[in-house]
């Protein structure tokens, strides 16, 4: 369908790069709806999906959120109904935003700073059109709980390696990422 889009029939993109789908967000969506609804899955599993008062704090990792300085996170978190006296921030790191929000949330509960805390990665793809990113990169979200009670598992360890990689940016005021 991309390659119909972009004018590219009679080429085979698609072989060419290993990719045979993708996700594609509605015209409706963005980080932030997509971020809710993996929330909203997250909490319908979890062991108490009606009593959200345990969760202290909130971490959405993206590097597409929709707003330069709303942040996803008060949304995401008024649309949940969580309390306003929550902990909530935005991150935003190509390909790592969540890793870093689970370990951020994990330290909060350690802490002692809260009881359960939320985390969501989402993103919708961003690409110039024609670009092997629009052929490439997809949409979608996951959440999730962390906790002290009712473990579905346990995370014994965490490590994060950090490079000043030049593969992939926007700069401000840019509409597509470059790679």
């Amino acid at each position: 369908t991309i390659q119909a889009a972009q004018g590219k029939t009679g080429t085979d993109i698609g072989r060419s790069l290993g990719v045979f789908s993708k996700t594609v967000p509605s015209v409706d969506e963005d980080a932030i709806t997509l971020a809710t609804a993996a929330a909203l899955a997250a909490l319908q599993n979890s062991p108490h999906p009606n009593d959200r008062n345990q969760i202290g704090a909130l971490f959405v990792g993206s590097e597409s959120h929709p707003y330069a300085v709303k942040p996803s996170g008060g949304v995401v978190a008024n649309l949940l109904g969580l309390s306003e006296e929550l902990a909530v921030a935005d991150l935003q790191f190509a390909c790592k935003a969540a890793t870093a929000g689970w370990q951020i949330g994990v330290s909060y509960i350690l802490a002692g700073l809260a009881k359960e805390t939320l985390v969501i990665g989402a993103d919708t793809a961003q690409s110039r059109p024609g670009d092997a990113l629009e052929f490439t990169a997809g949409a979608g979200a996951a959440a999730y709980l962390f906790g002290q009670k009712e473990l579905l598992a346990k995370l014994v360890a965490t490590l994060s390696v950090t490079t000043d990689t030049p593969d992939f940016w926007r700069r401000a005021g840019q509409s597509y990422p470059e790679h």
